[in-house]
């Protein structure tokens, strides 16, 4: 297993300094993020990150995410292009020592909460989501400025893009992103560098706009429509874990023992409804999902791929991206590696598959 942490660049508060200092840290996850989508990342700016990590004696094995332009998505003439520049991000991440890169296929906005700074008993925030505050947005005629949507659309190019989707069903979204890892995956396999797609959050349609990977069933349809190793999955055990039905210990066993879980995020929330749900510390007894037994079932598929802490609460006085602050963070990385040695030192150190 080796522990990551997502660092957004330079103009990150959060230095890279202090994420060295985090122990058991092996490795930052980044992007290029002055680049718009559909456009190359030239050399020197992958580079440059790779440079800056290893500087911090920290690696630079994964990206998040090279964006997926929404006419791929929604199957446009256009996508021909727009692939080819795709192709080219990942030749260049390869040529850098790029292993992994996690994206995501979700039409118009990467993730959505109804609050990004909801205050907890302890005085601490988080990100929260309740269905009843979502479905009254509009996002035609609302001002939504969240950041899972993309920041470059204007008011009139989100609701044309909104339109566009109308005519996009599940069906129409699984064969356009069959189309892309298609084309893509040939160049993975010569480049050595894997795929590994991001969960929708919430795991559920919103806005009308389509949903596909959701789910158990989902998962198992996405990973048929390419059969390489290439083609896998980034487990986000919050964003699936917001599904009750989404059992991640299993999941986590199933697609391990495959070989298709590349990258893991992991966080807990806490379950208030059937679509309602709270972003907690990382620990098991502050959310829904026993951290515990993630952790076991991970090393039980003799996982040793990377890991991040995913979303944390702000605390501390900590300012910032939302979720994205040091110390809990931190706090949620220390926590897993400690899970991970536990579970280690009290087995015969032989990962079992058929652990329940």
């Amino acid at each position: 297993m080796k522990m990551t942490f997502r660092w957004y660049g330079e103009n990150d508060p959060i230095s890279l300094k202090y994420i060295s200092h985090i122990p058991m840290m092996d490795g930052i996850v980044s992007a290029v993020y002055d680049v718009a989508p559909g456009k190359a990342w030239s050399d020197e700016s992958i580079n440059r990150i790779k440079e800056q990590a290893s500087v911090n004696s920290l690696t630079f094995e994964v990206v998040e995410s090279v964006p997926v332009h929404e006419d791929i998505k929604l199957g446009k003439k256009t996508r021909a292009d727009y692939i080819e520049v795709y192709k080219e991000n990942i030749r260049r991440l390869g040529k850098a020592g790029v292993k992994v890169i996690c994206y995501n296929f979700m039409p118009v906005f990467d993730w959505l909460r109804s609050e990004l700074d909801h205050t907890n008993a302890d005085g601490s925030t988080s990100l929260i989501y309740r269905q009843g505050q979502v479905l009254n947005m509009n996002p035609k005629t609302g001002n939504l400025s969240l950041p899972g949507w993309d920041a470059s659309y204007t008011k009139e190019g989100l609701v044309s893009l909104l339109d566009e989707y109308k005519k996009v069903d599940d069906e129409t979204l699984f064969g356009n992103l069959k189309y892309f890892l298609d084309a893509i995956i040939p160049v993975c396999a010569e480049y050595n560098v894997k795929m590994a797609i991001h969960p929708d959050d919430p795991p559920w349609d919103i806005f009308g706009l389509p949903r596909i990977v959701t789910d158990e069933k989902n998962l198992d349809r996405f990973l048929t429509l390419n059969d390489s190793v290439y083609n896998g999955l980034t487990l986000c055990t919050g964003s699936l874990g917001a599904l009750k039905s989404n059992h991640i210990p299993r999941l986590l066993r199933k697609y391990g023992k495959m070989g298709r879980i590349h990258f893991v995020h992991a966080r807990n929330i806490k379950h208030l409804g059937e679509y309602d749900f709270n972003e907690t510390a990382h620990p098991s007894k502050y959310g829904s999902l026993d951290m515990y037994e993630i952790m076991k079932a991970l090393f039980d598929i003799g996982f040793d791929g990377y890991i991040r802490p995913d979303h944390g609460r702000m605390i501390w006085g900590e300012s910032g991206k939302p979720g994205y602050g040091l110390y809990d963070r931190a706090l949620g990385a220390v926590y897993l590696s400690g899970l991970w040695e536990a579970i280690e030192k009290s087995s015969d150190k032989k990962p079992n598959i058929d652990r329940i």
